[in-house]
């Protein structure tokens, strides 16, 4: 059976690898195949054989054989089909940016944004091929003369509204080693986003009173009486979060905070508090049900107490969103609540492979969440180390096992989706589980019951005490160790090395599974050659940040918008793309100008690593200025050599063409082997004139990054006649608010011979320059997925 379960997952996470889903012909062939392969398998496991001793051995390997690409098959098919039902709720491309009426009900927590909420909405009345399940936004001031004049929070759960809304298909940044945005909507079954138009809203109803809706509304009500007790509380959002399991509650700080110090498991709802409830639970049944005289002549209190810590445990998860780890434990508990009630003993091993089955059949997609390896593989690494044990060992001792095993276990892991863990964990999680776990958690729950609100104010003190021991491990310098994004080969070898470390005492040279960690922990990714530059022109969205490469030598040319007061593109996209890339130091960072969509990510990225120096055409008031680097004002005739590649500053000059911000914008052009790069940020046409009448010569390149995005006040005939690029860039966002690349621009640069790239359509463009040629690549085209939207631009 764990053999069956495993290999019906492989087959889901096989169909998640794929550009494009197999048709229907094809999965029939392939379910056939299925059938044919456990049909095999039963008969070579079941058939009579003269010589039975000799051959049981190799009958049941046989067997085995067959089973698993039996089970492989099955878990393909299952997900494929499952993926093309919600591929078929697609948002059809003509009717992206329009007014479209929605009827239906706001179907979960509202998040709160800087300038309005987001929510989900279940469509029940709209046009055809409205998908039924959306994103959408309500942003304050949207349509409104005055900002403040439109509520901050319009809707709540449960509530049914008639919107005038604008859709867009699921679209989202792709960057090397980057999170991916349609990947998370795609599981979540979000098939569109969009605004609202606020003075075209209604509501309907104040209550919807379905069973998913009423646990929504529970939720809200008692989110509002946390924020309520806790009105200016820094951790009430860890509490929230502990009660419902809303994430979103807990400042973007305090998560570094948990990152670095490897607590993010337990600030929100994780399997161990689900136990501990559900064995709360079950304590308090047994004790109650056994002060009865008559109870336990109609069941048993060993019964009762499984039903009733079962019975916790599912209204604990729902309140907490039923997120994955949830799941796991709910269905784990389950399987022994039920063999418990039938008096069978069932291996821990089998118990955790019903739960994967149980989860992968409900939904096949939670392969698609990095929260559901790290979930099943924790628990399965604990269940390992605390098998097969004669006699219980001293609690220390078995603490420590654990803290070893989860910790060799999950680095490779942790190592190839976040490039980062905690050294500090051990110590942290130390104090940190038992006193969330035992304490603060049950504090919580029972906060969140009519007049028991002083329990808040509890469970927060002893929150702020021990964020005061997380902050200070947190404020280590080695707190945590960062890495380049490993090689999958690499991860593979850890592994089995991790395994092979925590196989049984008695097993010859368990040391040598510490050198299989040695490629993981210290192999670099590979560098551009001497004379040669690797530039990537980052999927930030509306704005520009290009990272260039040499031999020994990084530089970035713009960092970005900002997104929010506390997220921008710095610490959202470039710094964990840095760090991917085994970037430990910027040698330069130009950051063109002042406008928002170029330095929004400026201040982040300059926190995240050391940046030698600083160059820009700020003026010295700005808040950059103020930062602890070394600047540089980027002016006309500065050059320099990294590594046999030259670099070229061609503009701004000493005097100042216009008033516009993007007439001070950094020109770079970079030569290597012979090929030119040529970065113009946002000039316009003045500035162009400007650099014919001064560079002319020296503007002619291979590639260019187009200038403004593609607006109407650059790229001007001559210009683009005088660089004469083979391939042009576009920084782009997807459906712009701007229009931009305007499509007369896109003419003029199609006329002039070049290849036209974009990163709302490609994702990162990847540029290599060096003696040979000059290549392209797209990150798009080269993490295909079949969920993925291809836009026709």
């Amino acid at each position: 059976m764990r053999i069956f379960v495993l290999a019906f997952a492989a087959g889901i996470w096989l169909v998640q690898q794929q550009p494009v889903l197999p048709d229907g012909a094809a999965l029939a062939g392939l379910l056939a195949c299925a059938f044919l392969a456990l049909g095999a398998g039963y008969l070579q496991e079941s058939a009579p054989h003269r010589d039975f001793l000799r051959s049981l051995a190799l009958r049941r390997r046989a067997a085995s054989v067959l089973f698993a690409g039996g089970a492989a098959c099955l878990g393909f098919v299952w997900a494929a089909g499952y993926s093309h039902l919600r591929l078929a709720n697609e948002l059809p491309q003509g009717m992206e940016g329009r007014d479209i009426e929605l009827v239906g009900v706001v179907a979960a927590l509202p998040q709160e944004l800087e300038r309005g909420v987001r929510f989900e909405f279940d469509v029940e009345q709209a046009p055809p091929s409205v998908p039924p399940h959306v994103s959408l936004a309500w942003y304050r001031g949207l349509d409104d003369a005055d900002d403040e004049a439109s509520p901050l929070v319009p809707v709540r759960a449960g509530e049914r509204w008639r919107f005038t809304a604008r859709l867009k298909r699921p679209h989202g940044n792709l960057n090397p080693h980057g999170f991916d945005y349609e990947a998370w909507l795609f599981e979540r079954d979000i098939r569109a986003t969009g605004y609202v138009r606020p003075r075209l809203a209604e509501r309907l109803q104040a209550r919807v009173w379905r069973p998913g809706y009423a646990v929504e509304m529970l939720r809200e009500s008692i989110r509002e009486r946390f924020r309520a007790a806790l009105p200016e509380a820094p951790y009430a959002g860890i509490l929230i979060a502990l009660a419902i399991g809303d994430q979103h509650s807990i400042d973007s700080g305090l998560w570094q905070t948990f990152a670095r110090t490897g607590i993010t498991h337990l600030m929100s709802i994780s399997g161990l508090h689900v136990t501990m409830l559900a064995a709360l639970a079950y304590a308090l049944t047994n004790w109650l049900w056994r002060r009865s005289a008559r109870l336990p002549l109609h069941l048993p209190a060993q019964h009762a107490a499984a039903l009733g810590g079962l019975l916790a445990a599912i209204l604990y998860c729902l309140l907490a969103g039923f997120a994955v780890p949830a799941q796991r434990t709910l269905y784990m508990l389950g399987v022994v609540a039920l063999a418990h009630l039938a008096a069978r003993e069932v291996a821990a091993s089998r118990v955790l492979a019903l739960a994967l089955m149980l989860v992968l059949l409900l939904d096949p997609l939670a392969v698609l969440a990095a929260g559901f390896w790290l979930s099943f593989g924790a628990v399965a690494l604990l269940f390992h180390i605390g098998g097969g044990r004669l006699g219980p060992a001293h609690w220390l001792h078995e603490w420590g096992r654990a803290q070893w095993a989860v910790t060799l276990g999950m680095l490779p892991a942790l190592l190839a989706l976040f490039q980062q863990f905690s050294l500090v964990s051990p110590l942290a999680n130390a104090l940190a589980i038992p006193l969330v776990s035992l304490v603060i958690t049950p504090l919580v729950l029972l906060g969140s019951l009519p007049l028991l609100d002083p329990l808040l104010s509890l469970a927060h003190l002893l929150t702020a005490w021990l964020m005061r021991f997380i902050d200070w491990l947190g404020a280590m310098p080695l707190a945590v160790w960062q890495q380049a994004a490993p090689t999958p080969w690499s991860v593979l070898l850890a592994l089995a090395g991790g395994l092979w470390l925590l196989l049984p005492r008695g097993i010859a040279a368990r040391w040598l599974g510490l050198l299989a960690f040695l490629p993981l922990l210290t192999l670099l990714p590979p560098r551009p050659a001497p004379g040669a530059a690797a530039v990537t022109i980052l999927d930030v969205g509306q704005g520009l940040a290009i990272h260039v490469q040499t031999a020994t030598h990084d530089l970035l040319f713009d960092a970005g918008p900002a997104y929010s007061a506390d997220a921008d593109s710095g610490n959202r996209i470039i710094a964990p793309y840095l760090r991917a890339q085994g970037v430990r130091r910027l040698d330069a960072m130009v950051i063109s100008h002042g406008d928002k969509d170029h330095e929004g990510g400026a201040a982040s990225v300059i926190a995240a690593l050391p940046v030698t120096v600083l160059k820009s055409s700020l003026p010295f008031e700005h808040a950059l200025s103020a930062l602890p680097v070394a600047h540089e004002q980027c002016r006309d005739g500065d050059a320099w050599d990294w590594d046999g590649v030259r670099f070229e500053m061609l503009h701004p000059g000493a005097q100042p063409l216009s008033r516009k911000s993007n007439d001070l914008s950094c020109v770079l052009r970079l030569t290597a082997g012979g090929r030119s790069l040529l970065l113009t940020s946002d000039i316009e046409a003045v500035s162009e004139q400007a650099l014919l009448a001064t560079h002319r010569a020296r503007l002619a390149a291979s590639v260019m990054v187009v200038p403004h995005h593609g607006s109407r006040t650059s790229s001007t005939p001559e210009f683009i006649a005088a660089v004469a690029a083979q391939d042009v860039i576009f920084p782009v966002g997807y459906r712009n608010r701007f229009g931009h690349p305007k499509e007369d621009v896109l003419e003029r640069y199609r006329a002039s011979g070049a290849r036209l790239h974009r990163t709302d359509a490609d994702g990162a463009v990847g540029v290599t320059l060096d003696g040979v040629a000059v290549s392209l690549s797209h990150e798009r085209e080269q993490r295909r997925r079949y969920w993925h939207s291809w836009p026709t631009l």
